[in-house]
């Protein structure tokens, strides 16, 4: 049971083989049975027991979304965690919100494992700039373009509880915003969109939902990491850093 792909972000032009040889190597040395090897997304670990990938259901749905392709291939243990976080949030009340939805398919897979189509009280709210130019402070991502939001529209064009909002945050907020949220996803690659968007939503999460921060824990974002710690410090909470990259906090 393991998870090894190229996605890796940060090599030297030029040293992809070196740096994928060196990886063939630590797994040659490891002395025990050569499972439980996670290798992708900055990430490399052994001997774990990788639960998340035990769960077929799971598999199969992200399989059939990531298709072995950048980026969503890449990023199962991220993908794992966000699904736990909005099972939790499935419990509660109030809506999903995920801000930089890019290409749709992380709240894909979690729309279509949670069967969020039959829940009748709960929609699941998208937002994202979807295409980039020069005067934008994120950076571009591969796939941004001027078609991007219509693609998004037509993954979820069968589904009513889903909420697509082109533009940017925290601006947008004031076109579509839930009034409570029981699950949040925020990725939007840039601080000040963050702690904009933070300032309007965070106070929306009810008791006991769970955000996760897809950047904090990167040190290209470390901007992000430090306003963000103060952010939340200065509100009584702390962010749990995990080794995907994502910060985890739970909504008292």
């Amino acid at each position: 049971m393991n998870h090894i792909t190229d996605q890796f972000y940060g090599v030297t032009k030029g040293k992809e083989k070196t740096f994928v040889n060196g990886f063939h190597q630590i797994f040659h040395s490891i002395n025990n049975t050569k499972k439980g090897i996670y290798c992708s997304d900055n990430l490399l670990t052994w001997g774990r027991n990788l639960s998340f990938m035990k769960n077929e259901r799971l598999m199969k749905i992200f399989n059939k979304y990531s298709k072995g392709q950048y980026p969503l291939h890449g990023i199962l243990w991220r993908m794992a965690t966000i699904v736990w976080a909005a099972e939790i949030g499935l419990k509660l009340e109030g809506d999903f919100v995920e801000c930089g939805c890019y290409k749709g398919t992380t709240a894909k897979v979690v729309h279509e494992y949670l069967e969020f189509s039959k829940i009748k009280d709960k929609r699941y709210f998208l937002y994202d700039l979807f295409e980039h130019d020069e005067s934008f402070s994120h950076h571009a991502m591969p796939e941004h373009s001027k078609t991007l939001c219509d693609e998004v529209k037509d993954l979820f064009k069968s589904e009513k509880n889903v909420v697509i909002t082109k533009g940017k945050l925290p601006e947008t907020l004031s076109i579509n915003c839930p009034e409570k949220i029981s699950f949040m996803h925020l990725d939007l690659n840039n601080v000040d969109a963050e702690i904009g968007t933070l300032e309007i939503l965070f106070e929306k999460m009810v008791p006991g939902s769970i955000i996760i921060l897809d950047d904090f824990g990167w040190m290209y974002y470390e901007q992000q990491n430090i306003s963000e710690l103060n952010w939340f410090n200065k509100k009584g909470y702390s962010v749990l850093e995990i080794p995907t990259g994502q910060g985890i906090l739970i909504k008292r």
